[in-house]
């Protein structure tokens, strides 16, 4: 288990105790309503061992906290598939992890993404996402070498842009305009593109500004699937992140960060200038 995993875990214990305290058990009383062994709600609430969903529901019933069940139910979902690491995501292949996102994708209707300094998958070129997996491929290391095939892959979910009654609600950093993703010509290609989709009726496009104040620390690149799932990406794993708590607090900063995104010809000012700075 990863550490985030393991903390999240520590985390959940700590909130199960919460409860049991409000309700003015003991862990021996508790364990005896519940039927179990003692050293069960030690456990538990220390990290030491998993809880369950029946842990978490049998929890929730003896210290009338049933309330607290979907989000506590979330967690202990969550804490087995915290982490994803790339190694483990990719052994198979930058194709088979790229298609996974199609079925994901055939499941939402509204995506929130959020990039401060890069393009958003979906809205890449074949040769910025060729650059993208090539460098994931070569810094994870042990991966099968099927970039091309990843790149179709990942090509293949641009087709929801043009069809069905899904939203995209994509913010970017302006020096995601700027971040040097194979070079000019890559970058020309890549700006072009964002010209050209700016208009598609499911995308809506906005830029924030280098001089634009934030209502929000700017943070780290996230996507929002309905209201029900957030995916982050660090260097060494994927996130996934399904407690409804905290699915809502980043609906709320994605709100946050659209007051400070210009959109429209103001977001196309901003492309067209960074084309024009190419060299």
């Amino acid at each position: 288990m990863s550490i985030e995993a393991q903390r999240a875990r520590e985390a959940l214990g700590a909130r199960l105790r919460e409860l049991r305290k409000e309700a003015g058990l003991t862990g021996r009383a508790l364990a005896a309503l519940a039927d179990w062994q003692l050293s069960k709600v030690s456990k538990i609430e220390h990290g030491k061992q998993n809880a369950t969903i029946a842990d978490v529901r049998t929890w929730c019933l003896h210290t009338r906290s049933e309330q607290h069940v979907a989000d506590l139910v979330a967690a202990v979902q969550n804490i087995e598939t915290l982490w994803m690491e790339w190694r483990r995501a990719l052994q198979a292949g930058t194709r088979l992890r790229q298609r996974r996102s199609l079925d994901i994708y055939e499941k939402t209707h509204v995506f929130r993404v959020y990039n401060p300094d890069m393009i958003w998958g979906t809205l890449q070129t074949a040769e910025y996402a060729e650059v993208i997996l090539r460098q994931i491929v070569h810094f994870v290391g042990g991966v099968p070498d099927d970039v091309d095939a990843g790149v179709a892959a990942r090509l293949e979910r641009q087709q929801y842009l043009y069809r069905g009654d899904r939203r995209f609600n994509v913010i970017l950093g302006e020096q995601a305009l700027y971040t040097n993703i194979g070079g000019a010509s890559v970058m020309r290609g890549q700006l072009d593109r964002l010209l050209a989709v700016m208009s598609l009726p499911r995308l809506s496009l906005g830029i924030i500004p280098r001089g634009a104040a934030y209502g929000i620390w700017p943070g780290n690149m996230f996507l929002m699937l309905d209201d029900r799932m957030v995916m982050l990406e660090t260097y060494s794993a994927e996130l996934t992140v399904t407690e409804p708590h905290e699915v809502t607090m980043y609906g709320k900063a994605f709100a946050v960060l659209q007051r400070s995104a210009v959109y429209g010809e103001s977001a196309r000012q901003l492309i067209s200038e960074a084309l024009e700075r190419l060299v």
